[in-house]
């Protein structure tokens, strides 16, 4: 139990009727959970308005509203706060109510269109493997300790984010890695949460349906740097045309990694193959089991945030080379005639074409590259023809199937993909709207040898169609067409998870 008072505190209120000298049981911005004692922050969201749920609210026993705007009838039993925006409120009401949990621990936030998933998961598999009890907050899941929490979003609503870590500060976790989106940093899932460092891994075509231009992308992902405090480090990919700018006004510590440029953290690629990666960092020669130069940066990214956490290098560098990435990322499955497939969530152009471009290195003669590819509905539309583009720049062959449709026709998104497409890719592409036939018949046409990349989904475990998420399980479904004949880190020499 809290006093509403004390949990205002940084709250930007315009109003209050009523006293907020009360106590109050718990914050809610879902009315379906309200009950007696509860405090309701009214939010607008993109579906609906918390502000349509006052008699709902009331009837149920709050004791307390927060919103933007006041209703016509005030209760003199309820406290009313007119705020200027409640997603901001809701975040510091949260860090308040939970009593400031992010300061019990050392949290990392990884922000960036690609890579994030992947840093976040090898620096908890990292710190884990040192001896530290960890937190992850991620795409595929959020884990205290050795608790799998499933994740509904790449960064929670402020109050779940809030109660999670106070979870982890509970049970005694000293270092936090998770994933910053966008979309997180815009409405203010994380205002008031306080960050030890932050990490910037690269910025491109992404979110545009929701931040309508890349300008104004940058600047949202920016923001997260422009506010970490000055206790705190910021680490920047130098290689990145937007990475210096990322840091510009961040009061942190500035540092930067890189395989091209000048940098504090500075990686070389001596060998890239199915191996894994052989790389040269700070003079230091480490074989990784990761595959890809989009790797190389991901863990350049992790080894700099280790040592500004004030870990040592022989030992950093020693316990990365036995880890592995992340779920549904360059996730491999070697199947009969050893045809090879590769599932990974890569859903933007920048990430589409990394993969197909490591394919494309890692290939020893004639193989074939097939593609399956879509697009996510209700989603940025502008990168719809640049995905089947990319698919056939770099693959022999590509069908261009469902990703998640949600409430769109994927029919339309298809044609929307096929519309970037020269008379030369149309001939080497498909459409096939049904995802698992699209995957059946790249299964078919492969030969001995060849490789099939799924694209888009990765780790998900579901086909989201009209509001319904329907089980769907890109690499069981592959795994089960190719009658995998390989089992778990017994295919000779390939340090390969199968």
């Amino acid at each position: 139990m809290k006093n509403l008072q004390d949990i205002l505190y940084k709250v930007r209120i315009k109003e209050v009727h009523g006293s907020t000298d009360i106590d109050v049981n718990d914050i809610q911005i879902d009315s379906r959970n309200v009950k007696q004692g509860s405090v309701f922050i009214a939010i607008k969201g993109e579906k609906t308005d918390g502000h349509k749920f006052f008699d709902k609210v009331i009837e149920q026993g709050v004791v307390a509203i927060i919103c933007e705007a006041l209703p016509k009838k005030i209760l003199d039993n309820i406290t009313y706060v007119q705020v200027e925006n409640t997603h901001e409120a809701v975040a510091y009401l949260a860090n308040n109510f939970y009593n400031e949990p992010s300061k019990k621990f050392k949290l990392i936030g990884v922000t960036g269109t690609n890579g994030k998933t992947t840093v976040a998961t090898v620096l908890y598999k990292l710190f884990t493997q040192l001896g530290y009890k960890c937190g992850l907050i991620s795409t595929v899941q959020n884990m205290v300790g050795e608790t799998v929490i499933p994740a509904t979003h790449t960064t929670p609503d402020a109050i779940s984010l809030n109660k999670l870590f106070k979870q982890m500060a509970d049970e005694n976790c000293t270092h936090v890695f998770m994933e910053v989106s966008s979309h997180a940093i815009h409405q203010h899932r994380i205002t008031g949460v306080y960050f030890s460092g932050g990490i910037f891994t690269n910025i491109t075509h992404d979110h545009l349906d929701y931040h309508k231009t890349f300008d104004e992308y940058i600047k949202v992902k920016k923001k997260f740097f422009d506010d970490l405090p000055a206790s705190a480090f910021a680490i920047s990919n130098a290689d990145d045309s937007r990475g210096t700018v990322m840091l510009q006004n961040t009061p942190a510590t500035k540092q930067y990694y890189s395989l091209k440029a000048m940098a504090l953290f500075k990686g070389k690629i001596l060998h890239n193959a199915l191996t894994g990666l052989q790389m040269m960092i700070n003079n230091t020669e480490v074989h990784f089991r990761l595959i890809g130069e989009f790797n190389a940066y991901n863990l350049l990214a992790v080894y700099a945030t280790a040592i500004c956490l004030g870990e040592n290098s022989q030992k950093v560098l020693t316990a990365l080379s036995m880890l592995t990435g992340a779920e549904g990322r360059f996730d491999y499955i070697i199947g009969n005639q050893l045809i090879i497939g590769i599932v990974d969530y890569a859903h933007t152009p920048d990430a589409l074409e990394n993969v197909l471009s490591t394919i494309k290195k890692l290939r020893k003669g004639n193989e074939q590259v097939i593609t399956v590819v879509g697009c996510g509905g209700d989603r940025d539309k502008t990168k719809r023809p640049i995905m089947a583009s990319t698919a056939c720049d770099y693959s022999d062959k590509v069908i261009l199937t469902s990703d998640n449709p949600r409430t769109e026709n994927p029919e339309e998104i298809i044609k929307e993909m096929e519309a970037g497409l020269n008379s030369a890719a149309r001939r080497k592409s498909v459409s096939i709207t049904d995802r698992r036939e699209a995957i059946k018949t790249a299964v078919s046409m492969a030969n001995p040898e060849d490789i099939i990349l799924i694209a888009g989904k990765g780790h998900e475990k579901y086909q989201d169609i009209n509001g319904v998420k329907y089980p769907f399980d890109d690499k069981e479904i592959l795994k089960k067409l190719l009658k995998v004949i390989y089992k778990k880190k017994t295919l000779s020499n390939l340090l390969i998870d199968v």
